[in-house]
């Protein structure tokens, strides 16, 4: 019999995965997303956001998923690819609105 997994095993280790200093490996997540984003945008010919990458890389998991249910991997992949992504999004929101601010004159 296998190792039993529940959500907040599951929630703990997305949270573990994405709050440990990652970057030796794998780089900084946020100029990781970016850099995958400037990379899927030239080769679909459309503009892909960071925020995007994220939802993706969720969808990849999921679909893991689907063949495979029973592994842990991809639901906590795909919890922690979720958190990045709603982080991202708040981070760009906040880019937006300083660059309207910016364009219209007005002090920060």
């Amino acid at each position: 019999m296998g190792v039993q997994v529940n959500r907040a095993d599951i929630l703990d280790t997305a949270k573990e995965y994405i709050t440990k200093d990652r970057a030796d490996t794998h780089g900084d997540a946020e100029a990781n997303f970016g850099l995958i984003a400037a990379y899927w945008s030239a080769h679909l010919g459309r503009n892909i956001k960071a925020h995007d990458v994220a939802v993706m890389m969720t969808l990849l998991k999921l679909a893991r998923a689907k063949a495979n249910p029973a592994h842990a991997d991809n639901w906590v992949d795909g919890c922690g690819y979720l958190a990045c992504g709603g982080e991202i999004a708040d981070k760009e929101k906040d880019m937006q609105a300083k660059m309207l601010v910016g364009l219209r004159g007005e002090a920060f």
